[in-house]
């Protein structure tokens, strides 16, 4: 098929490799346009972008697409259909109606669960056992359109945002191969009326612990804030990340170091205990408990605020 691709990062990006590999013509690809990164703060290409600029396709990068002269080169590419993965940017109607088939959605929860922007994360965070990948036919609302293929994985007990997100990613670029090798065939199911969450952005605010919870409540919290944006406590003036966790027994004054040692940092919550296995302090790399606490003793009695 005559394939228009609109993605923004990795997720996005190896859609885009399977979908090319499976020999569609990719006429356009659409993507955010470059922004700062890293610490000299330069322009850097989208992962989308650099997988197009690899295989000699055009790229087009508008700010937004209100405006109907930014839809021209949608228009020109006179595709069959867009596929659409993580782009960051909304489709207006006029967008959506371009090609013959439609838009395509590559969306990684299982629908109506977790519709918006941080999927992954949220079931996490929320303790699901499952998510997995829906191949939707796009319409104006947020991922509300009807279901084409839907396939589910389990969430590992150790599964962090970072490992959750490859397994769906590479899941998403099989099944959108997959939809558009039988498109012609497949039935939209609506999506259940019942079950509707939304995945609300994640927000750097989010990332300070309330030592206050439960235990296992922090534990799935660091877990889906893992690589962004690292769940932090402070210790004196010091703002610590954390990277690994796993709730223990153990009872004391929330925020209070009940242990620390080989073992991890056993940390008292508001049910239960954190042990800390990995972390990092300010300007330094992630580092094992056992290894951070040689350079930083930490005893008990010291607090996590």
């Amino acid at each position: 098929m005559k394939v228009i691709f609109a993605g923004t990062p990795e997720f996005a990006a190896q859609a885009l490799r399977a979908i090319i590999a499976a020999g569609h013509e990719v006429p356009l690809v659409l993507t955010q346009p470059d922004r700062p990164a890293g610490r000299g703060q330069k322009l850097q290409p989208s992962p989308v972008k650099q997988v197009a600029l690899a295989h000699g396709i055009p790229v087009h990068q508008p700010e937004r697409l209100k405006d109907p002269a930014t839809h021209i080169p949608i228009v020109e590419a006179d595709a069959d259909v867009m596929v659409v993965a993580a782009y960051g940017l909304i489709l207006p109607q006029a967008v959506l109606d371009i090609p013959c088939h439609g838009c395509l959605n590559i969306h990684g929860s299982l629908l109506p669960r977790w519709r918006g922007a941080a999927p992954i994360q949220r079931a996490i965070e929320a303790g699901d056992k499952e998510s997995g990948i829906v191949i939707m036919q796009m319409e104006a609302g947020l991922d509300t359109g009807p279901m084409l293929l839907t396939e589910a994985l389990p969430i590992a007990d150790d599964d962090t945002a970072a490992t959750l997100h490859d397994k769906l990613a590479a899941l998403g670029a099989r099944l959108i191969v997959d939809a558009l090798g039988r498109l012609s065939e497949l039935r939209a199911v609506p999506q259940p009326e019942a079950g509707v969450t939304y995945a609300h952005k994640i927000e750097k605010a989010e990332a300070a612990l309330d030592w206050t919870m439960p235990a296992a409540q922090l534990a799935r919290r660091i877990r889906a804030f893992n690589p962004f944006p690292g769940a932090t406590t402070k210790h004196g003036d010091q703002v610590l990340k954390l990277w690994q966790a796993h709730p223990v027994a153990g009872q004391g004054d929330p925020g209070e170091i009940l242990a620390a040692g080989e073992d991890g940092i056993l940390v008292a919550c508001g049910d239960g205990a954190l042990c800390v296995t990995e972390l990092q302090k300010p300007g330094g790399k992630r580092t094992p408990a056992a290894d951070f606490l040689r350079g930083q003793p930490l005893t008990p009695g010291a607090r996590f605020a």
